[in-house]
């Protein structure tokens, strides 16, 4: 990888981090109201696991491979 990817990648990280923390934000918010619609809180936490999925596999390919 080049560092043109890397910086690419470190910017998309960035990117997804803060989409991360802004929707646990929102949802922390949410729970607290009883009058939410509990279909569109499941969605925003699939979307926030979803996330932090990208973000591990984003961060494991910034980790340059260890040589055998």
């Amino acid at each position: 990888m080049d560092e043109h990817e890397a910086a690419q990648l470190r910017d998309k990280l960035q990117t997804l981090v803060c989409e991360h923390r802004d929707l646990d934000d929102v949802i922390n918010r949410l729970v607290q109201d009883p009058t939410i619609d509990q279909l569109r809180l499941s969605r925003m936490k699939k979307r926030k696991l979803q996330l932090k999925d990208m973000i591990a596999r984003v961060r494991s390919r910034l980790i340059p491979d260890m040589e055998a």
